[in-house]
């Protein structure tokens, strides 16, 4: 009893001077980092039916060749071989652009923030514009990325609920919105190297490159701490922030807002992995686009050889540990995506870390008030010192 009492003083100790900051009714609010993981904590327990349960899926912590992880060093070795073996499927980057910068085009003068339009060089032979957000504080700042089909939507110029870089400024974060608004228009949705008559890349890894751009970029923003940089993508940005995380280690967590954290055919075209401008490119023209399923005899590209090989995307989540992460789940990631986060959870185990997965339900696909509350704490948590 006396050991708990010193343990639950120590932590009170520690929230004194860890201290999160929370933007409530356009007021900013000091809570303590006991405050924030009070709130969270049941977000990284998965529920009791779920607890044990890892389904189907092929263990993280067996090599392929059948081995079995058994060290940290094991880990390491068997982490190496996921990131190599999916990268030689999908297509190898280029070389990740480290020598740049946010180029700033214009500013505007917001309440408590400044929003600036900025461009920078997300692939070898392309830039891009997106908006940088920056709180009025002084000093280093957290930041994230935040990613999407348009870079607007998330500043507060679209549908509601999906203003996340815009929130997240409101709470001390600066922020880059970034989007894919040329291929969004003529309905290509991504990014395509080095052409899209002939890419060698799978175009949802060339988004996880470009999203690896732009933490290179804004890591180099004199009021960000580079240690201190997350992502968050909705549906189209889920899935794009979920490949970005997993694949670049330097982003130091994750927000992944109900992309389908697996494949799974029976959620239609929300976890639609097999189009050509996820995991299924082949060269155009394309047909029979947007359709339910991936499977049909026409079958294109990567995506049904994952499939029949037995691949699933739980092997990339597994690339984020011990970085924490959070589902923020909906309509294509329901309840029992807990199984395939219970190999990650493993993961962690081994390494000797806890609380480094989570996830959130609801029950339709778009976010709302209260799933972009729990994303912003843990955030909050994450990020903030």
């Amino acid at each position: 009893m006396k050991s708990r009492r010193k343990m639950h003083i120590a932590l009170w100790s520690t929230a004194v001077f860890m201290l999160g900051t929370l933007a409530t009714h356009g007021q900013t609010m000091k809570v303590s980092k006991k405050e924030i993981w009070d709130k969270i904590e049941r977000y990284f327990v998965p529920p009791e039916q779920f607890k044990h349960e890892l389904g189907e899926y092929r263990s993280p912590l067996n090599f392929y060749d059948g081995r079995v992880v058994k060290t940290k060093e094991d880990w390491e070795e068997r982490r190496t071989e996921i990131r190599e073996k999916w990268h030689d499927m999908m297509g190898e980057w280029p070389g990740i652009i480290e020598d740049q910068t946010l180029n700033i085009l214009d500013s505007t003068q917001k309440e408590g923030y400044t929003q600036y339009t900025v461009t920078f060089k997300w692939l070898p032979n392309e830039e891009t514009t997106g908006y940088l957000l920056v709180p009025g504080t002084k000093g280093k700042k957290p930041a994230v990325v935040t990613v999407f089909y348009e870079p607007e939507t998330a500043t507060g110029a679209g549908k509601p609920h999906r203003d996340f870089a815009l929130q997240l400024t409101k709470r001390g974060f600066v922020t880059l919105s970034i989007g894919t608004k040329e291929t969004s228009a003529n309905r290509t949705y991504s990014l395509y190297y080095p052409s899209i008559d002939n890419a060698t890349v799978q175009p949802l890894s060339m988004l996880a490159y470009a999203a690896a751009n732009a933490w290179e970029a804004l890591a180099k923003y004199s009021e960000v701490d580079e240690t201190r940089i997350g992502i968050m993508g909705h549906s189209y940005g889920g899935k794009w922030a979920m490949f970005a995380s997993a694949l670049y280690d330097k982003y130091a967590c994750g927000v992944w807002s109900d992309p389908g954290i697996v494949f799974d055919e029976t959620k239609g075209s929300g976890v639609n992995y097999w189009e050509p401008w996820y995991l299924g490119y082949y060269s155009p023209p394309w047909k029979d686009t947007w359709r339910k399923t991936g499977m049909g005899a026409d079958a294109k590209g990567l995506y049904p050889k994952l499939i029949e090989e037995g691949y699933d995307l739980h092997e990339l989540h597994a690339l984020m540990a011990p970085r924490p992460f959070l589902v923020s789940g909906g309509s294509s990631d329901p309840l029992e995506r807990w199984i395939p986060l219970n190999h990650t959870i493993a993961v962690n185990k081994l390494l000797g870390v806890e609380n480094r997965v989570a996830m959130t339900n609801r029950v339709a696909h778009s976010p709302d008030s209260t799933s972009n509350e729990q994303a912003f704490l843990f955030f909050d948590y994450f990020l903030k010192r």
